[in-house]
């Protein structure tokens, strides 16, 4: 062995994830690989150019910049180079500049796959720089819990489901049930679902309501039934025929029933731990009763990572169960106040608004009223009302919201027509708080009452803001105020001082920039989705986003959130209150180096976005 080789062989040895292979193979490794220099200021390569090698930092420092040229990260010795573009197309998508005198370790293209080929634990480092990363078992898969939260609806439902037309008479609807041994039909001409009928409707409808057996479906049916489409969960099924006291759900896809799910469908998938949290909830009359089920949540949020459901499946349960309790509150209100002198409707902000919802949550939450408000006439109604809920809320732990963003403030409680001036007003005159007011409200999510409050006021808003150039514009500035803890060494800017003083902020320094530009691409498109998740994947299909930066982001959005809720489950397992400020020490050393990539991602795009340009 030639001392140039031995040197390469103990470098290797030393670095992570080199040092995850054999022997033998380090010591191939090192007499194929080439040593090169790159002086300071000389490109290692640019951007758009085919790669053919990926560059091992021996020495020195190369500084990534994005295509605007804009520093990125500076990589240090032991780091990589190139790896995700020889993952994914070859192409590079940021340039690479000498910072410093530096010497480089070329290993070819061909050699760094055929390690990837022989050597799983080598290759399940790279697995986040992927388009499509392998989907690796991190626990348990088969748990009711997580298939509360992964089973779609086109994996339980009962496909083809037998649908009548309008016009057949009751007694032979009831003959054709019987015969098949079902309990519901579905009405419809020309492919539309029109309604349902249930054996229920036919004997409160029909038999007790002394009707001729011959009267039409369409006049027994339950019209425009409530539906969802095949890709939901099993547990937006849940919460919508539990909500609804429904126990058959059509599945629509462009207006068509595809399928039926029943209470007999959920008994066979549901969890037995989180479905009962939801339905205790229902059950429960008293705050103090409230309380206490709502206490299982963290219990919860420990149990669904620990079985390995990804980040943004269990913040759209813990959500669920914010608005099953949401829900709850409104109905006692209602049973004690009596019911209320006009239509409303009750919407969520925030992270409840966008089902992201973790361990540590406050409330944020508004009222929407029918325009026949008289302030005079029923305001004491509704203050009332919105200060048991919000104090319902408080006391289940769901804190008052710092900002007072809640359905207690007068400002945030009121008629239709106010909130659309409000939109436009902001839209108009787009100064500081109009953004920041404009930010929380963008992700504004019907939670109970009148739908109808908010739809259309949605769509028209969203079309202002993307007409407006000036407010998008505040926007994009506002979006880049916060920025991922990511220094120009590669090293993570901690916080400095106080009470969580050498700690990453996973929330506002990991999680919010990723809100926040999400946020800016719908408003781009005029998109409707508030979920970050299915923001980014909305925006990346409508061309807003580049399919490239759209699946970067997804991914860097998927690794922070799961290292937060991982962060807050070992919390909650050690009997801490859970929160967002985690310790880079506490993770091993591939995941702070997954980590670093993720708050690079972040970083590229918003200097893109910032110098007017997407990726």
């Amino acid at each position: 062995m030639t001392l140039d080789t031995a040197s390469l062989t103990a470098f290797f040895s030393r670095h992570h994830p080199f040092d995850l292979l054999p022997e033998a193979e380090i010591a191939a490794l090192a007499q194929t690989a080439k040593r090169k220099t790159l002086a300071p200021g000389l490109p290692l390569f640019n951007v758009g150019e085919t790669l053919t090698h990926i560059h091992v930092v021996e020495s020195g420092e190369v500084d990534l910049l994005s295509p605007q040229g804009d520093p990125v990260s500076r990589a240090a010795s032991g780091e990589i180079l190139g790896a995700k573009a020889l993952l994914r197309d070859g192409t590079a998508t940021l340039r690479a500049v000498g910072a410093s005198d530096s010497a480089l370790i070329a290993i070819p293209g061909t050699v760094f796959r055929a390690l990837l080929g022989r050597h799983p634990r080598f290759d399940a480092f790279f697995d986040p720089l992927r388009d499509t990363p392998k989907r690796r078992a991190t626990g348990p898969s088969d748990g009711a819990d997580a298939a509360l939260v992964s089973v779609e609806l086109r994996d339980i439902m009962t496909a083809d489901p037998l649908v009548l037309p309008q016009g057949i008479g009751a007694r032979d609807a009831a003959r054709i049930m019987a015969d098949k041994n079902i309990s519901c039909v579905l009405v419809g001409d020309n492919a539309t679902l029109a309604g349902i009928v249930t054996t229920g409707d036919l004997t409160a409808r029909v038999l007790a309501a002394g009707r001729d057996p011959l009267t039409p479906l369409r006049a027994i049916m339950t019209a425009d039934p409530a539906s969802l489409p095949p890709g939901a969960l099993l547990l937006d099924a849940l919460m919508l025929m539990s909500g609804r006291g429904i126990g058959h759900l059509p599945v629509c896809e462009e207006g068509r029933a595809v399928g039926i799910v029943t209470r007999t469908n959920l008994v066979r998938h549901q969890s037995l731990s989180a479905v009962s949290l939801i339905s205790d909830i229902a059950r429960q009359d008293t705050q103090d009763a409230l309380a206490a089920t709502v206490a299982q949540v963290p219990q919860l949020l420990a149990q669904l990572v620990g079985l390995g459901v990804e980040a943004h499946r269990i913040g759209h349960l813990i959500s669920s169960v914010t608005d099953a309790l949401t829900r709850r509150l409104i109905e006692l209100a209602e049973r004690d106040l009596g019911p209320a002198p006009v239509p409303w409707l009750w919407a969520a902000c925030g992270s409840q608004g966008r089902r992201e919802q973790t361990g540590v949550s406050d409330q944020d939450n508004c009222l929407i009223l029918d325009d026949a408000y008289d302030e005079a006439r029923h305001g004491k109604w509704f203050a009332d009302f919105a200060a048991r809920v919000c104090d319902g809320l408080n006391a289940c732990g769901y804190v008052y919201c710092p900002g007072d963003m809640m359905a207690t403030n007068p400002r945030w409680r009121q008629p239709a027509k106010v909130w659309k001036g409000y939109f436009e007003g902001w839209i108009a005159t787009p100064d500081p708080m109009a953004q920041m007011l404009a930010s929380v409200m963008f992700d504004l999510r019907p939670i109970h009452g009148e739908t109808a409050l908010f739809s259309g006021m949605q769509r028209r808003t969203l079309d202002l803001a993307r007409r407006n150039s000036i407010f998008r514009a505040h926007m994009t500035a506002n979006s880049l105020k916060h920025t991922p803890p990511l220094g120009l060494f590669r090293g993570f800017a901690l916080i400095r001082s106080g009470e969580h003083k050498d700690t990453l902020d996973l929330k506002h320094s990991g999680v919010v920039p990723v809100v926040d530009l999400a946020r800016l691409y719908a408003l781009e498109g005029g998109l409707e989705p508030v979920n970050t998740r299915e923001r980014l994947i909305a925006a990346r299909e409508a061309g807003t986003l580049s399919p490239s930066g759209g699946r970067d982001l997804v991914d860097a959005y998927d690794l922070i959130a799961n290292i937060r809720l991982a962060h807050q489950a070992r919390q909650v397992r050690a009997g801490e209150a859970p929160d967002n400020f985690m310790a880079p020490a506490s993770l091993s050393a591939l995941e702070r180096n997954h980590l670093k990539d993720a708050f690079g991602v972040i970083k590229t795009l918003q200097s893109a976005i910032g110098h007017g340009r997407t990726l």
